[in-house]
């Protein structure tokens, strides 16, 4: 076998042939390297090379919290898209069909038209087929409407003169508890074409008038009172909404105020 010298050209080894076969399980001279079986680190007890370790993937579940949130405000978008929606078809609505939508009203202009006809206004005390009186004949002076709360009742005669200005008439029971009566007193307290007063023989604990329109309602947290306020207050007026609601009788006492006059003692 030539050795190459320091400084000359390279060159690969010679092998030199004895002739004899290379011992069992070792390559022969010169062979290249990697070929026959894998030559991998033996196990331990001699039982052959070890098995390459396949990596284990773990698997990454889905981010749910940030899905839940995403999920949770298209909903709530889309509740309040929908409610803006149907607000603004609701809103959009005639005052009477609104009116008629609202759950247990009685509409006796539909129902019973001939009894809020009247020729003239009329003195002394009077009698109407609804009570309270929901519309039809009064008395040539209103109660003063202008968010007024009375303590005592007032003269149907001059109240639904009231009504046919548009205002919301609400009675009640003299026993309705004062957190009630305190409630009812929050929503027509300085609020033009609104009154209250208690009422004698009421059915219901709460009944609300408006001209040819009247609701009862068991309690003052009944969402249905602010409906029908709003509804038609104003928009139930027989003499449009310029009627006036001041300079109106403030006296309490069922009794007309001309009656009531008369039977003062002269000085």
């Amino acid at each position: 076998m030539s050795i190459s010298t320091p400084g000359g050209p390279e060159r690969r080894p010679t092998v030199v042939s004895t002739g004899k076969k290379p011992a069992a399980g070792r390559p022969a001279s010169g062979a290249k390297a990697g070929s026959g079986k894998p030559t991998g680190s033996p196990r331990a007890g001699g039982k052959g090379p070890r098995k390459p370790v396949t990596p284990v993937k773990v698997s990454q579940g889905r981010a749910w919290g940030p899905i839940a949130l995403f999920v949770a405000v298209g909903v709530l978008a889309a509740g309040i898209i929908g409610y803006g929606a149907w607000a603004s078809f609701q809103g959009s609505k005639p005052w009477d069909k609104r009116a008629n939508a609202i759950d247990g009203i009685a509409n006796i202009r539909k129902s019973d038209p001939d009894s809020l006809k009247y020729e003239s206004h009329k003195s002394g005390p009077l009698t109407w087929n609804y009570s309270p009186p929901v519309g039809g004949v009064h008395n040539a002076a209103w109660q003063n409407c202008m968010g007024d709360v009375y303590d005592a009742p007032i003269a149907n005669e001059h109240a639904v003169h009231s009504l046919e200005h548009g205002a919301v008439w609400i009675t009640y029971r003299p026993d309705l508890p004062k957190d009630q009566v305190d409630k009812l007193a929050s929503k027509v307290r300085g609020v033009e074409k609104t009154l209250m007063s208690p009422y004698e023989g009421l059915d219901k604990p709460i009944s609300l008038q408006a001209w040819g329109y009247q609701l009862k309602v068991d309690n003052a947290d009944d969402s249905r009172i602010d409906e029908f306020i709003k509804d038609l207050r104003v928009n139930a007026s027989v003499e449009g909404p310029t009627a006036l609601c001041n300079t109106g009788i403030t006296a309490t006492g069922t009794t007309p105020r001309e009656l009531q006059q008369q039977q003062q003692p002269t000085q």
